[in-house]
């Protein structure tokens, strides 16, 4: 049997985190994966240059149900300190855009650094190693027993950093949930987020011969708006304003979608109300041709286009609203298979804000995405694996 001070499960961003703070603590470390490839998700974010954190991350940028929750971790590792990290490693990044940082090169230079960070801590690894059960075997002294491939492991402290049900192909599971679970700690409910939405049956007539075509618009939702792209899919909407807007979206509700965001649509048609062009056509000067083409067939009932001049007053401010708050009920969203993250997870009312540990049991913390704790678009879903690993690794 193997005796060790913190076992982390999952070697994922947290994860690693977690183990290379604890290992510099001087901790024996022990982080276990069941996946035969290090950190999957990594490697495949960012389109492979991974959005490793975002400059401007604030407490706002996440959802929970416990807002306040994600401050204090966030406080004590913030993006300046990854960003130290990057650069000690000599990785040159640049920033795309609204403070989101890439690598220059691949997703794999984060990777590494990690995995150098690790092995500099003294971190054993076991991979892949799956764990079959865990047990609490001394509340005293807070020590659990887990079940491995790879033989028996008993620790004090016990980290679960196995991350949400997003992308199962490359390896996720409900490991985590299940573990709160058996220790009747709350998990909040589950769903996929920065999701693509799936259009109802009636729109996916109109557009889902458009797929590839995108363009700038502030999408809102439930409160929350974000003007970004927008790309229509075969099967619905993606593009970066509709995974942010996923992330509040309902089974049942709409979406308003401003496709003009910096237009004032009624006056500048009221301006064109004795134009001969067709309708779709003068749209053209701001949309995509055939997008302008289905979406006005889509809002008049599938009637045909008709010259601009006979509109009435009435009806072009009507077609005005309608591209200011054009109103979609998705169906669906395209599942955790496409989805970035989970949104939903271990209730954080149940942890400590500062170390992750649970409240009522002792020894045990939980990291990264198996949290309720989900982040925006734009790498604040890393930071926050960065921040609660930190936090966790400060103390168990």
């Amino acid at each position: 049997m193997s005796v060790k001070d913190v076992v982390v499960i999952g070697a994922g961003a947290a994860g690693m985190m977690c183990a290379i703070e604890a290992g510099k603590r001087g901790r024996s470390v022990l982080l276990l994966d069941h996946a035969s490839k290090l950190a999957e998700k990594i490697r495949v974010s960012g389109g492979g240059r991974c959005n490793f954190t975002n400059r401007y991350t604030r407490p706002e940028n996440f959802i929970s149900h416990n807002p306040h929750f994600c401050r204090s971790a966030l406080a004590r590792f913030t993006p300046q300190d990854f960003i130290s990290l990057v650069e000690k490693h000599g990785i040159r990044y640049h920033e795309k855009k609204l403070g989101q940082l890439f690598c220059d090169g691949s997703s794999q230079q984060i990777i590494d650094l990690l995995r150098h960070e690790c092995d500099a801590a003294g971190v054993e690894w076991q991979m892949p190693c799956r764990v079959s059960n865990v047990e609490r075997i001394s509340a005293s002294d807070a020590r659990f027993m887990l079940e491995t491939g790879r033989g028996l492991v008993s620790t004090r402290a016990l980290v679960i950093a196995t991350g949400g049900l997003s992308i199962p192909q490359i390896g996720a599971t409900s490991f985590g949930y299940r573990v709160a679970e058996q220790f009747d700690i709350n998990v909040t409910r589950l769903r996929p987020a920065l999701v693509p939405l799936i259009f109802a049956p009636e729109q996916l007539t109109s557009f889902s011969q458009l797929p590839g075509i995108a363009m700038e618009a502030t999408v809102s939702c439930d409160g929350a708006k974000f003007r970004e792209n927008l790309l229509i899919t075969h099967r619905g909407l993606s593009g970066p304003a509709i995974l942010q807007i996923s992330s509040y979206w309902k089974p049942g509700f709409p979406i308003y979608i401003d496709l003009l965001p910096d237009i004032d649509a009624a006056g500048w048609l009221l301006d064109h109300r004795n134009s001969p062009a067709l309708l779709p056509n003068l749209l053209t000067q701001y949309l995509p041709k055939r997008f302008a083409q289905a979406w006005t067939e889509a809002i008049s009932g599938g009637q045909p286009a008709k010259p601009v001049n006979q509109y009435d007053e009435k009806s072009l401010r009507n077609i005005a609203a309608q591209l200011h708050g054009w109103q979609i009920t998705p169906c669906g969203t395209a599942g955790y298979r496409k989805a970035e993250v989970t949104l939903g997870g271990i209730d954080t009312r149940e942890l400590s804000s500062k170390t992750m540990e649970a409240k009522k049991v002792p020894g045990l913390y939980f990291i990264g995405e198996v949290l309720d704790v989900t982040g925006h678009l734009g790498g604040f879903n890393f930071q926050w694996a960065w921040a609660s690993g930190h936090a966790a690794g400060r103390a168990a």
